[in-house]
């Protein structure tokens, strides 16, 4: 990786929040933090189109605006800044090539409870597989009186069925800089019939939530070991991963999901449990790629 830390940046409060959140990161990493502003202008034909000087000082006007205010909160930060005339998820995606991680901003909706994965942000996630942090204009998002991400946990679900070193490299790295704890979730889904009416066996129910937990245990060993100064909660419960994981969003510093890289290029790209925690999820979010 060259050590860097990218941000979609387009004047809104989402991603000025994205910007200041990615400050912390970048100074808890220790690497330069990238502004990027991209916007491709297109109107109605009844209304004219910025001349290219006007949206080119608009644009350098933003980014000049948030990296001073950027530098003056964090002196020791790195700050760069770049601004395209194109497709915003392409370019982001483009400039972020083999940085640490993409971050931007997601926008809540009013008054209904969740928040809109733009077509940017959906893009973006899809396109890459670099991790990908969505953040929401929210009190963690915004400067904390001492430059550091909010005191909370981080919280992880993983699916033991299938490979998930990615994300709990990512998982046990982050925790590790923040010296904070782990919660890691593992939801599993009863047999048929086993839950449900006159078939329920509350005895079967405690093996297999036994079973599940063991195995948990087994896949967390080796990153206990490797991580000893991370403090570790492990949960393996019957259930919906994106139900448990929206409800503990509310107490987390971050939330770290998973997405399968798809070589085809039809089909979905954001499995279902990440889609809603994306949507419903009150902590910032990343989403890490694996096979």
């Amino acid at each position: 990786m060259n050590g860097r830390i990218v941000v979609g940046l387009d004047g809104s409060a989402e991603s000025l929040a994205a910007a200041h959140w990615a400050a912390r990161e970048a100074l808890l990493r220790g690497v330069p933090l990238h502004l990027v502003h991209a916007e491709e202008w297109s109107s109605p034909r009844d209304r004219p189109v910025p001349t290219s000087d006007v949206r080119r000082h608009w644009a350098q006007a933003l980014l000049n605006e948030t990296a001073d205010e950027l530098r003056a909160s964090h002196p020791e930060l790195e700050v760069g800044i770049r601004s395209f005339d194109g497709r915003p998820a392409a370019e982001l995606v483009g400039v972020a090539a083999g940085a640490d991680m993409i971050v931007l901003g997601s926008r809540g909706l009013g008054t209904v409870t969740g928040f809109v994965l733009g077509s940017v942000g959906m893009a973006v996630i899809q396109a890459t597989v670099r991790p990908v942090v969505m953040v929401r204009a929210s009190e963690d998002a915004v400067p904390h009186p001492d430059h550091r991400h909010a005191a909370r946990e981080l919280l992880v679900g993983v699916d033991i069925s299938r490979p998930c070193d990615a994300l709990l490299t990512f998982a046990f790295e982050e925790a590790a800089r923040r010296a904070c704890a782990l919660h890691v979730l593992h939801s599993w889904s009863l047999p048929p019939l086993v839950g449900y009416g006159a078939a329920y066996d509350p005895r079967v129910h405690a093996q297999l939530e036994m079973s599940a937990e063991a195995s948990l245990g087994d896949v967390l060993g080796p990153w206990r070991d490797k991580y000893p100064d991370v403090g570790v909660i492990s949960r393996a419960s019957a259930g919906h991963a994106a139900t448990e994981l929206v409800e503990r969003s509310s107490e987390a510093g971050l939330i770290v999901v998973g997405r399968r890289i798809r070589k085809s290029s039809i089909g979905a790209h954001i499995g279902p449990v990440t889609h809603s925690v994306l949507h419903h999820a009150k902590a910032p979010v990343a989403v890490i790629a694996h096979e």
